[in-house]
């Protein structure tokens, strides 16, 4: 009942009115729901792209762009795959297709690990709506390829590529682990499914503190003797709570208990929306500073509580009664009155005010192109209950 009444709840933001931030000519002076807004922002941005590039932010008036490689390829096409879904617009699926075949040599690159990201993120959506022996084939091999990079010794993907006296592994790549159970799933190797459990386990038992909130980066010796250092890259300080980190983790495990039913997994799901939900830096609008322990005046990070929304609404299925979903209504809320840019501006992104890397002063302050595709991810999984 209280996800049906949720999904009413949003059906209902969906559809009302908001008022103008800036000029009353704007979108939402004129009434239109986000996907209906994001749907004219998403028209308009394609109208500017350059051909072979995929968008990843708008900075100090640049809209900037990115090659097929960078990580955050698959979000554009992605999100272009929710919206169609959502309104059955032709023009939205027609641009996807487009993005996907620019996408489609990234099945064989195995010198990243956020092929989940770049792949499943996108030719998983489009597979999903229409399932197709070329997207499974895509999707195979990228899962072989992310699969490549696993270390039985350490127990882990690699992150980055390092030093031979170094193993990276960062907590964004619980991310990539839905790729390889959908693989298992689908050519019944359990491969892939093994080494996604390995790998949660082994970050699971290292990457967390007794406070349940997560290191950002852990550095392993390769031969598997233990972990040589715990730190940050994009956080405050080795010791911090770097806000996307906690949801990249909460999002991730609550996919591994959905995949493997293992209740270890649910367990440490509800320890950092727990570590979240009561941390005493959380903001009244319950959009996270860009680190939990920066100032209070410190930048917001939207995209986190983006993150974090969608993640919640999947928890809160498998563990109603806990806060989870009215906190995701209050992040999704907030984001749908202070955060959403009016048509003509943030470079025709949906979402403001995100932080990609502040300690590199990279992105800060600036749309990011995963903040709309789990913004708009959380607002379906809302409206719908779909998990």
């Amino acid at each position: 009942m209280k996800r049906l009444m949720m999904a009413l709840a949003f059906a209902s933001l969906m559809a009302c009115e908001t008022k103008p931030k800036q000029e009353e000519s704007s979108a939402k002076s004129e009434g239109l729901t986000p996907v209906e807004l994001a749907t004219v922002h998403y028209k308009n941005m394609m109208k500017v792209l350059d051909d072979g590039e995929f968008p990843r932010s708008f900075e100090d008036g640049d809209f900037t762009t990115s090659s097929s490689e960078w990580w955050c390829s698959g979000f554009y096409p992605g999100t272009l795959l929710y919206l169609y879904e959502s309104n059955g617009d032709t023009i939205l699926l027609n641009e996807a297709d487009r993005m996907l075949a620019l996408l489609e040599k990234e099945q064989f690159n195995t010198g990243t690990h956020d092929l989940g990201f770049m792949m499943f993120c996108s030719f998983g959506n489009a597979n999903r709506l229409d399932p197709t022996p070329a997207y499974k084939e895509i999707l195979v091999h990228s899962a072989q390829s992310l699969a490549s990079r696993f270390s039985p010794e350490v127990g882990c993907i690699r992150s980055w590529d390092s030093g031979s006296d170094d193993y990276i592994v960062i907590i964004d790549n619980m991310m990539n682990l839905e790729l390889l159970f959908w693989a298992t799933q689908e050519t019944g190797d359990s491969t892939y499914y093994d080494i996604a459990v390995t790998h949660a386990n082994t970050t699971m038992n290292n990457h967390f503190r007794a406070d349940n909130s997560s290191y950002h980066v852990l550095n392993y010796a390769p031969d598997g003797s233990g972990v040589q250092e715990k730190k940050t890259a994009q956080g405050l300080s080795d010791e911090s709570a770097w806000a996307r980190g906690q949801a990249w983790g909460l999002y991730g495990f609550t996919v591994m208990f959905r995949s493997t039913g293992d209740s270890v997994y649910l367990a440490q799901a509800n320890k950092i929306a727990q570590f979240v939900m009561n941390h005493p830096n959380l903001p009244e609008d319950k959009v996270p500073v860009w680190d939990f322990d920066a100032a209070p005046d410190a930048p917001r990070d939207a995209s986190a509580a983006a993150i974090l929304a969608s993640g919640l609404l999947e928890l809160d299925s498998y563990v109603p009664d806990q806060g989870y979903s009215e906190l995701a209504n209050a992040m999704l809320t907030s984001l749908s009155t202070n955060y959403l840019a009016d048509l003509g501006t943030n470079g025709n992104f949906l979402i403001e005010h995100c932080v990609g890397h502040l300690p590199a002063n990279s992105e800060v302050d600036v749309p990011l192109t995963y903040a709309d595709y789990y913004y708009i991810e959380g607002l379906m999984r809302a409206e719908k209950g779909r998990r």
